[in-house]
């Protein structure tokens, strides 16, 4: 099953259960209704494609009205597959040839269309090209931004053509910090460190073929021409609204600005010693170094260096955010950006500040965003597109403890391990997950995420467990085991209660009054009628307890000892 039918299944069974089909669109699935004619119908399924096609791809379900709920949704179609594949290709440029098929819910007709992500930028024959921006809206993509998108598409690469710039513009200073980075290092680049000048921005790809710098060079280690604005923006505040009580604007080269700009975060970093459990102390910083120098390298290498402005970094002791001009590269989302086949945007920067070591492999650097916030017991990081630059933020404040001593304990495979962490920080606010719920956060399919899961469920790790009511589904619900739970202590935003604790419960009940109902169960633990159903099952199945009453539904049945009930005290009075 492919992953826009696991999509589209998904979202009609969501509006069969009775959700609005707004609240399940998606910037990959929307739900359209017949116009009232068909070159109405035909122009809106265009604008629809075009708008998948410009932005992921998607699906398109004609038939469900979007602001409808169950059943009543289902208003059907008069257009077969064949019908739609042409309103949309006859109404697009390029043409678009989309996958359609029949569905019928609920006694209606269906057309699914899927829609590729473009390999151009596409149009209506209108002149309208489209983009989706969130859940349900499109919009017109400015000349610009469609410039910018065939580009990126296209695989072209602004970093890798060449500059004006001669060698002679290298800064001195800056080559010298490219030695000392590469000197550092524990692998075969340090042997780079020995190369001339000319061999070593060679070796780095930052020379074009007529021995001009390449736009990669200039930014990364040459003097700026007279009037260039700063490469970077530093400010601190005291408190996140306040005004600036230091600003640095820190010009190129692009290398040694970012090596000053870490060392002004660093400057003002708080730090909390933590001790564990064997006598090691280890130290969680407000804003985590390495989350940090991830934020600012990718702020550095994948921004739109063709805009004007710095990347800005605005710190104060609670927060600290990194804004890069430009939007997202193309095909990449916030819900997405853990995952997505890794796209720079100027492939050869990206390159040289990896063989630097002042990032990480393509692709990894999100991932240590997220791994180093948890691990110093912080928020996830938010990463917001908003059209004309990308926000990178991180909360500091207190850290939460509980959550750093927990991983600090966990094998190292599991610390590195991005999923794992998520899963975790995710278990500490939601007493639950499944594979469906937890899916968007790790930004996988519910396959992937099930597989995680269950992984994380075997000794070792022993983290997770499966509820005992949902044990034998294919994909159970899940939940932390008891000792992680009493290591976290605290950190939990929730109290479960325990299975022996609830069977403990149960039994002083029982013990006293000789029985017990449904509803006082609800009242013992303050849950729900079909919770406290699945409590009374569960002690009925291991024979804890046995139904005394002739009532055979309703929340006043009775039960009473079984022939496994724990008789530690006298029988109640009155008891066989």
């Amino acid at each position: 099953m492919t992953a826009w039918t696991i999509e589209l299944e998904a979202a009609l069974a969501s509006v069969s259960g009775g959700k609005a089909g707004s609240d399940v669109e998606s910037r990959t699935l929307d739900f359209k209704t017949d116009a009232a004619d068909p070159k109405s119908t035909g122009v809106m399924l265009a604008e629809t494609a075009v708008c998948f096609a410009n932005t992921l791809g998607g699906v398109i379900i004609l038939g469900v009205d979007d602001k409808r709920r169950g059943a009543e949704a289902f208003v059907g179609t008069r257009y077969s597959p064949d019908e739609v594949r042409r309103l949309i290709h006859e109404r697009t440029l390029p043409k678009l040839t989309v996958e359609a098929r029949a569905l019928e819910r609920h006694g209606k007709s269906l057309v699914a269309a899927y829609v590729p992500e473009g390999l151009e930028v596409h149009s209506t024959t209108a002149g309208r090209a489209l983009e989706r921006i969130d859940r349900q809206r499109c919009e017109a993509m400015p000349p610009a931004r469609q410039a910018r998108l065939v580009e990126e598409r296209a695989g072209y690469d602004w970093s890798a053509q060449e500059s004006d710039a001669g060698l002679e513009r290298v800064a001195p200073l800056a080559m010298a910090a490219a030695r000392q980075r590469l000197a550092g290092l524990t692998d075969s680049r340090q042997e780079l460190a020995r190369l001339s000048d000319t061999d070593l921005l060679r070796a780095l790809d930052l020379v074009g073929p007529s021995g001009r710098l390449r736009n990669a060079g200039e930014l990364l280690l040459a003097n700026p021409q007279a009037g260039a604005g700063p490469t970077t923006l530093y400010q601190y505040r005291p408190t996140p609204g306040g005004e600036p009580t230091a600003v640095d604007r820190l010009d190129r080269p692009m290398l040694t600005a970012f090596q000053r700009a870490l060392e002004l975060v660093d400057a003002r970093r708080s730090t909390v010693p933590l001790n564990l459990p064997d006598g090691q102390q280890i130290t969680l910083a407000d804003f985590p170094d390495l989350a940090v120098r991830e934020a600012l390298a990718n702020a550095l290498i994948h921004r739109d260096h063709r805009l004007s402005g710095p990347v800005v970094i605005e710190h104060s002791r609670t927060a600290l955010v990194v804004t890069s001009p430009g939007p997202l590269v193309a095909g990449v989302t916030p819900e997405n950006i853990l995952t997505h086949v890794s796209k720079p945007r100027n492939p050869t920067l990206a390159a040289a500040f990896r063989t630097l070591g002042l990032a990480e492999e393509t692709g990894r650097g999100v991932d240590r965003m997220y791994r180093e916030m948890i691990r110093s017991g912080r928020d996830l990081p938010e990463i917001e597109d908003r059209g004309d630059s990308v926000r990178v933020s991180f909360v500091g404040g207190a850290p939460n403890t509980r959550i750093a001593r927990y991983v600090a304990r966990i094998g190292q495979d599991e610390q590195n391990d991005t999923d794992t962490l998520l899963v975790l920080f995710v278990l500490c606010a939601r007493p639950s997950v499944t594979a469906a719920s937890l899916a968007p956060i790790l930004q996988k399919g519910e396959d992937e995420t099930e597989a995680v899961l269950r992984r994380l469920s075997a000794d070792p790790p022993g983290m997770t467990e499966p509820t005992r009511s949902t044990a034998r589904r294919s994909r159970p619900t899940y939940r932390l085991r008891g000792p992680v739970l009493s290591q976290l202590g605290p950190a939990v935003a929730y109290r479960r209660r325990l299975p022996d604790e609830i069977d403990r419960k149960v039994v002083d009940h029982v013990r006293e009054y000789g029985k017990i109902t449904n509803r006082t169960v609800r009242n013992l633990f303050d849950v729900d009628v079909q919770r406290a159903k699945t409590i009374l099952s569960d002690l009925v199945e291991r024979g804890v307890i046995v139904k005394t009453s002739d009532r055979e539904r309703g929340p006043n049945i009775e039960y009473g000892p079984g022939p496994e009930f724990p008789w530690d005290r006298p029988k109640p009075r009155g008891s066989k």
